[in-house]
């Protein structure tokens, strides 16, 4: 039963009966009753009052509610009459310092009902909307119970921490790899291949998503099985994004359902199963859930990734700065509060990487917080392209004919790149006029595909180029989006590159862009004040001008598989 709480009537229209909820619930929101909006908030007021006798009224006629009135008094009036009629098992889950509806009725409701009642320590109101996760297998375990539904069984009966008695072959690791685009799967593939050669009886199980099931399932990878079941983050990132422009944080902020869905099946997956190890590569409904309750562990955790920090985009206003610190807060407080949760945390990347800012008021510096809780690998490429060989007979392996200029373009694996592609598109016939030799083949990405576009005379597309490593580092330029992966390739092979961040993609203008400086790597384009003749110009002049990129490390992978290695 859904109420519209946007429009309402005056405030005196409350009913007598309500007003205390009311101002209770206002109580909650002094933030947002000290503000500009009193006649908003009188009006908020009055409809969730009103929405809360609605629905009770309905329940009531349809005998699914019991009387109690707990409003301003100190003894609890119950109809026991309407709570004995209850018959089937029941849990009540209550906050212990919920605040709206004392804890002493779900405990006056037990003593009646003889149900069973859980309280959640240091809760508040709702707390099914501020614990999900606890919340969730609660309610899973309790249908287990009493109706036989499912519930993670482990097949030997043992638990996945270590024990002595557990037997240790074959080794084992569940690896999450973020399917926002592919370059996290890269390097995941290239740390999995370094741990098995430290540890040859290692098997690997992913649980990934498409992209990133395509990719593994081409190198031989074993996907777990519950990987269909994941919700797809890929196609929610598309949902957010417009032409060029995607609010990264906003984005990820919006992503609550998926991101408790998919820990759902991933805390199922440990629950069945023995694992020595999980690898999570930028899972964040994992750390988040396992540091907001420890005691979901159910293996040893090694945690990556390649920054540390939300950060507001300028234009963005106050009320995304406020959000960024709370988010980066919230991070600061579970991972000095449970210390002991993350096994192991690895920045992928070197001290400088990390950007020279604050995470937020009053919160520490990033470049005195992250060296304390994070070890540094270095660079993680899937392979270096010093591995590839002399340039001119990769060229010649690829196909490239003699004297001509071939200009890869990609724009990574989630589809946000179509607007970025077509300004390329344009800029082809402008730029090839300046550089009679220039070929183009533009890499889409699979979930664009060739034919979204309309390609001009003298351009290749591909979907997909399981070699695009190679390709990046035999071609005379590229132009790409400001993805951390791809631009990175290209400084390791010193090839040169134009790369456009996406508009208000926080982690690409801040945290990426800052890495490509410390190396000297590419042209950094504004997607809004690129035109196609810009563009086109820009290909020509960084074609023509030397560059000389600092060396990006060929031994992350390896390190960072060392520092792996000795939680088996």
């Amino acid at each position: 039963m859904a109420h519209d709480l946007t429009e309402g009537a005056p405030p005196e229209s409350l009913e007598a009966d309500n007003t205390d909820l009311a101002q209770a619930l206002a109580r909650l929101n002094l933030t947002y009753d000290t503000s500009d909006y009193t006649a908003n908030n009188a009006r908020f007021r009055q409809r969730i009052s009103q929405a809360v006798t609605d629905l009770r009224d309905d329940f009531e006629a349809e005998g699914m509610i019991a009387t109690m009135d707990v409003s301003g008094k100190d003894d609890l009036v119950m109809d026991e009459a309407a709570y004995r009629r209850i018959q089937c098992p029941m849990l009540a889950i209550h906050g212990e310092n919920d605040i709206i509806a004392p804890l002493a009725v779900s405990e006056l409701v037990a003593k009646v009902t003889n149900c069973e009642l859980a309280v959640i320590p240091g809760a508040g109101h709702a707390p099914h909307a501020r614990y999900p996760a606890k919340i969730n297998i609660m309610m899973r375990d309790f249908l287990a119970r009493h109706l036989g539904t499912f519930e993670p069984r482990k097949a030997n009966g043992g638990s996945a921490q270590k024990t002595a008695s557990r037997p240790k072959n074959p080794k084992k690791a569940l690896y999450i790899s973020s399917p926002i685009g592919l370059g996290h799967a890269r390097r995941d593939l290239a740390i999995a291949r370094e741990l098995r050669l430290l540890h040859p009886d290692l098997q690997v199980d992913w649980l990934s998503q498409d992209p990133v099931t395509r990719f593994l399932n081409a190198n031989d990878e074993r996907i777990h099985p519950a990987s269909a079941r994941l919700a797809n983050e890929s196609t929610h990132i598309e949902s957010e994004a417009g032409e060029h422009d995607l609010n990264a944080f906003q984005a990820i902020r919006r992503m609550d359902e998926i991101l408790i869905a998919n820990f759902m099946v991933f805390q199922e997956a440990v629950e069945q199963e023995d694992y020595d190890l999980v690898i999570a590569d930028e899972a964040w409904e994992i750390d988040h859930f396992w540091h907001e309750h420890p005691e979901l562990k159910k293996a040893q955790i090694a945690w990556f990734t390649d920054f540390v920090g939300w950060v507001p985009m300028p234009g963005n206003g106050e009320h995304e700065a406020f959000l960024t610190t709370d988010y980066n807060a919230e991070m600061i407080g579970h991972v000095e509060g449970h210390p002991e949760l993350r096994d192991r945390a690895i920045f992928v990347g070197n001290p400088a990487d990390i950007i020279p800012r604050g995470f937020g008021k009053d919160l520490p510096e990033m470049r005195d917080w992250v060296p304390r809780n994070f070890d540094f690998c270095g660079y993680v490429l899937g392979e270096h392209p010093s591995q590839f060989g002399p340039r001119q007979e990769l060229r010649e392996r690829l196909g490239y004919r003699d004297g001509e200029k071939v200009c890869i373009v990609t724009v990574g694996g989630s589809g946000v790149g179509g607007g970025l592609i077509r300004r390329i598109l344009a800029a082809y016939p402008i730029a090839k006029r300046h550089i009679p030799e220039l070929r183009m083949i533009v890499v889409t990405g699979p979930r664009l595909g060739p034919a979204s576009f309309d390609l001009p005379d003298g351009v290749e597309a591909r979907a997909f180029v399981p070699d695009l490593d190679r390709h990046l580092a035999a071609c005379d330029l590229a132009v790409v989006q400001g993805g951390l992966t791809t631009t990175m390739e290209l400084a390791a092979a010193g090839t040169p590159f134009l790369y456009f961040p996406l508009k208000n993609h926080f982690e690409q203008n801040f945290h990426v862009a800052h890495r490509l400086d410390q190396y000297g790597a590419g042209r950094r384009m504004i997607f809004d004040e690129s035109d196609p003749d810009l563009i086109a110009q820009a290909m020509v002049d960084e074609l023509a001008e030397a560059r000389d990129y600092k060396p990006v490390e060929a031994d992350g992978a390896a390190r960072a598989a060392a520092m792996l290695s000795d939680l088996f």
